[in-house]
């Protein structure tokens, strides 16, 4: 029986290590040395092969190693094939980490202070309480809810938005999109770390941006695929947004002639609010290995009809 690792290859070397120390009796390959085809069981990939079904006749499971599968073309798997998420606590931990570092950026304007060293201005302006700051948060899976725990020790006044219905306590939760205007019209710093789907895809827009308060901030931790990047041009333009931190775009890397890289406005960073650790994401992995192995529910197992 084998596991198949189809992602960076320096990770892959931490990888191999730790199966060999604590699951010997996987056997440990990495693409594109795939040796017989017919003994892989497990593909661990960020993305998937073209043609898996054919170039592995009896993969039993793939595994995603990412938080979110919208890298992968589901339509393009085989239908029986289990997909499952990587619920890695290191990368709950490293998005608490970053969503602590673009809120308090935003609501402290440090922005507008990197302008101010560039101008050499020396001037301190008025700082606004955190109980004071409205943060909502687009999305309440579990990375948003810790996130949001993690905010709520800041003093933030939080609140919450997603498709179905949520309580969370010390938070505001609003639902579907009934209650999406009420929930951006109070919203001072938006942050979104919504699945990419169907639904969501260019959900950022200037229809959203207008009914967030004037000179609202925004947040990107999802996917590019949410922000329709013009849209966002305009909004900082007219005063409608007054910043914004970008950790994704539509297309990655931004080439050099981007507009993002040189505005004053937005922070923009290489996609690294969060990667996979593997001393962190070995013991999830494993365990759904041997879940899957004793005929067990594996955690984090996607449901292909909403994408996540």
């Amino acid at each position: 029986m084998a596991l198949l690792y189809k992602a960076d290859p320096v990770r892959g070397e931490q990888w191999k290590a730790l199966f060999a120390e604590q699951a010997p009796d996987i056997e440990w390959r990495a693409w594109p040395d795939i040796g017989d085809p017919r003994d892989i069981r497990y593909l661990a990939a960020w993305q998937a092969p073209d043609n898996l079904d054919v170039l592995l006749p009896n993969v039993q499971v793939l595994f995603a190693l990412s938080a979110g599968v919208d890298q992968l073309d589901l339509g393009r798997l085989p239908a029986s094939l289990p997909v499952v998420r990587l619920l890695d606590p290191g990368i709950t931990r490293g998005m608490c980490e970053y969503a602590s570092f673009a809120v308090l950026s935003l609501h402290r304007d440090m922005l507008r202070y990197r302008q101010q060293q560039a101008a050499r201005c020396w001037q301190a302006h008025m700082l606004q309480p955190a109980a004071k700051r409205r943060v909502g948060v687009m999305g309440l899976g579990m990375q948003a809810q810790q996130i949001l725990a993690t905010l709520q020790t800041l003093g933030f006044s939080l609140s919450g938005w997603a498709r179905s219905a949520h309580q969370i306590e010390g938070v505001k939760c609003y639902a579907g999109t009934e209650q999406l205007p009420a929930f951006l019209g109070q919203c001072d710093i938006l942050l979104c770390v919504l699945p990419l789907t169907e639904q969501t895809q260019g959900i950022l827009d200037r229809n959203l941006f207008q009914q967030l308060p004037r000179g609202a901030a925004l947040i990107n931790m999802g996917r590019g695929g949410h922000l329709v990047e013009s849209d966002l041009l305009e909004a900082l333009a007219d005063g409608q947004i007054s910043g914004a931190v970008l950790d994704v775009l539509q297309k990655e890397p931004a080439p050099a002639d981007h507009p993002f890289w040189h505005h004053p406005q937005i922070l923009l960073t290489p996609h690294i609010a969060a990667m996979t650790q593997p001393e962190s994401a070995f013991g999830v992995l494993l365990e759904n290995i041997r879940r899957h192995q004793r005929g067990e529910p594996m955690l984090g197992e996607v449901d292909r009809p909403l994408g996540y």
